[in-house]
């Protein structure tokens, strides 16, 4: 249902089911994340085909070691996917980490996280949970940012602009994947395969182009190859 990209490192696709069901609906899954090299920011999104029932939302928990004892800590909400938002940016260090510190306070951070992720790893938690549930979560975590923190999706909207609905850019997103992909496709027994790789190509080259130009999904030709 769900994929990770940490940026740097292959596409992540081995969820596992904590929760399996007798119906084999679950509806707890993790991920778990080296931390070497070190990281602060992950995507998560929907693969294609994945809806969440009605009135229902991914709620995203993160779990890091104690960078003093190394024993896991407490899980820790960081964000949240819906049918209307299927992907986005979240932030897995705990807020305010690494702002007003002095060069000294940083650097002993750094040696701190490097000692933790020798022998940690990330522990990402996707829960489908009640929207009303996850809501609050979410204002809390909205109350928390800075002022003038970038939102946690996956393309923040310019200011002044017209706004588009999440379904629209979730198909455009879609779009540019199928137009740059299509090309790669190969025919295996009556069926066009893609292979990996060239998704992993994509998603550098999309990533890059968000960077350089956070708005060009908005623009009247969304659908050219990255």
């Amino acid at each position: 249902m769900f994929s990770v990209v940490v940026p740097g490192r292959p596409c992540l696709t081995d969820i596992i089911a904590i929760d399996s069901q007798p119906n084999g609906q679950a509806t707890k899954f993790a991920f778990t994340i080296p931390l070497t090299p070190s990281l602060s920011d992950i995507v998560v999104f929907f693969l294609p085909g994945t809806t969440l029932p009605p009135n229902t939302g991914a709620a995203i928990y993160a779990q890091l070691p104690d960078p003093n004892t190394g024993a896991p800590s407490n899980f820790r909400f960081i964000g949240a996917l819906a049918n209307e938002k299927p992907s986005g940016i979240f932030t897995v260090r705990p807020p305010g980490s690494a702002m007003h510190r002095s060069e000294a306070e940083e650097e002993d951070e750094m040696l701190d996280e490097a000692g933790a992720a020798a022998a940690g790893v990330l522990t990402l938690g996707i829960s489908i949970e009640e929207a009303q549930n996850i809501a609050p979560q979410l204002a809390a975590l909205e109350a928390e940012r800075p002022s003038g923190q970038m939102s946690t999706a996956l393309v923040t909207q310019a200011a002044g602009q017209r706004q588009i609905s999440t379904k629209v850019l979730a198909q455009r997103i879609i779009g540019n994947a199928f137009n740059f992909l299509a090309s790669f496709a190969e025919n295996d027994k009556g069926q066009d395969v893609v292979p990996l790789k060239s998704f992993h190509n994509w998603w550098a080259k999309f990533e890059r182009r968000i960077e350089l130009d956070p708005t060009f999904l908005e623009r009247e030709d969304p659908t050219a190859n990255v």
